[in-house]
């Protein structure tokens, strides 16, 4: 199991990184899809939502999932041929973002073979999930297994708000 470093972004409203940009045009590229996707059944009301999904599935991947678990959220991201240094993974309180990417390098074998057709996807991947509660950013961790990223982000306590042990008497 491969470790990854993980930025962290402590203020919710800090949106200086890079990635945050590359979000916001994934953003509008779904919202582009989602009314050609629209313009195309007819422009009926009553579909904005599927229109959005759908469009969200054709431009967004990899798949993920997100479990919540003893005070923390655990999301686990598909990421199958990805290394761990090709993978970005960036936290703020309410939010994952994870950035993939490879280096695609042509080799010269001399043509002794050509992609006639691929079902194979692009090779970066995008994905920003937002989280129901705050996390604390500065324990977050991740890891990639078997080209499954894992992330773990434990849940943020409330100000003030201490472990405490309640002591259970008999009633007598």
């Amino acid at each position: 199991m491969s470790q990854l470093d993980v930025k962290k972004v402590a203020a919710p409203d800090d949106k200086s990184l890079p990635i945050f940009a590359e979000f916001e045009q994934l953003a509008e590229r779904i919202r582009l899809q989602a009314y050609n996707l629209f313009a195309h059944r007819g422009a009926g009301d009553g579909h904005a939502l599927d229109d959005w999904l759908a469009a969200e599935r054709q431009l967004c991947w990899p798949a993920a999932e997100l479990k919540e678990r003893d005070g923390e959220y655990v999301l686990d991201v598909a990421l199958a041929g990805f290394e761990p240094a090709e993978i970005e993974v960036t936290a703020t309180p309410r939010e994952i973002m994870i950035k993939g990417g490879h280096k695609s390098e042509q080799s010269g074998g001399g043509g002794k073979s050509k992609v006639r057709w691929s079902e194979l996807r692009s090779r970066n991947a995008l994905r920003r999930v937002g989280l129901p509660s705050t996390v604390d950013v500065e324990e977050i961790s991740a890891s990639l297994e078997n080209g499954l990223l894992k992330i773990v982000a434990p849940k943020a306590r409330a100000a003030g708000e201490a472990t405490k042990q309640v002591e259970i008497s008999s009633a007598s």
